[in-house]
C-alpha cells in the first residue's frame, strides 16, 4: 500500500464517521439573511478561510475574525468555530462571548463534549486525529488528518447550501476571481 492510499483510507475512515444530520442542522443555522463569521486558529483557520471563501462564491455575506476588514459581531449573527481539541484559546474565548451575546454558533471539532462542542447550537464532529490524540489515529503529522477532513466537511456543507439556495456552480463561478 502507497502512503497516497493509507492517507486516502485515513481520509475515507473519517468522513464515514461524520454525521449528515450534524451537517443538516448546521444548514438550518446558516442562511442568507444572516452574517456569517468564521474563526479557525492555525490549519483549522487555513480550512475555515477556505469555507469562507466558498461562501462568498454561493451568496453570503461573511467575514474571518481577525482580518482588518471584519466589523464587530453581534446579536443575530452566526459564528462558525473550527477547532481541533474544541479547547483552543483563540477559539474558544471569543466563541463562548459571542454565544453570551446571542450569536448562533457552529461547532466544528474531533470531540463534540469538548467545551466547544458543546456550545454549538449546531456541532459538527469530524473525528480525525488532532496534534493532542484525539480523533481516528493517523500516520500523519499533527492534526493532518482533521484538517484534510474538515476541509472536505465544509465543502460539503457549502454544497448542501447552494443547492437549497439554488446556486449554480455558473452563478458561484461569476463571484469567482478573475485576476488568477
Amino acid at each position: 500500500m502507497t502512503l497516497i492510499d493509507e492517507v486516502v483510507k485515513e481520509v475515507n475512515t473519517v468522513m464515514g464517521m461524520v454525521k449528515p444530520e450534524q451537517i443538516d442542522q448546521a444548514e438550518k443555522v446558516i442562511t442568507k439573511d444572516k452574517r456569517i463569521f468564521i474563526l479557525g486558529a492555525g490549519r483549522s483557520g487555513l480550512m475555515a478561510k477556505g469555507f469562507a471563501m466558498r461562501l462568498m462564491h454561493i451568496g453570503y455575506t461573511v467575514f474571518v475574525i481577525g482580518e482588518t476588514i471584519t466589523p464587530s459581531i453581534q446579536s443575530g449573527d452566526v459564528l462558525v468555530s473550527v477547532s481541533g481539541s474544541g479547547k483552543t484559546g483563540s477559539v474558544l474565548e471569543p466563541t463562548e462571548k459571542a454565544k453570551t451575546d446571542g450569536v448562533a454558533i457552529v461547532a466544528v471539532t474531533s470531540n463534540g463534549d469538548s467545551p466547544l462542542g458543546k456550545l454549538g447550537d449546531a456541532t459538527i464532529v469530524v473525528p480525525g486525529a488532532t496534534k493532542g490524540g484525539d480523533g481516528v489515529k493517523s500516520i500523519q503529522l499533527l492534526s493532518t488528518l482533521f484538517d484534510q477532513s474538515v476541509h472536505i466537511t465544509l465543502d460539503v456543507l457549502c454544497l448542501q447550501l447552494s443547492r437549497r439556495d439554488h446556486v449554480s456552480n455558473d452563478a458561484a463561478k461569476a463571484t469567482h476571481s478573475n485576476m488568477e
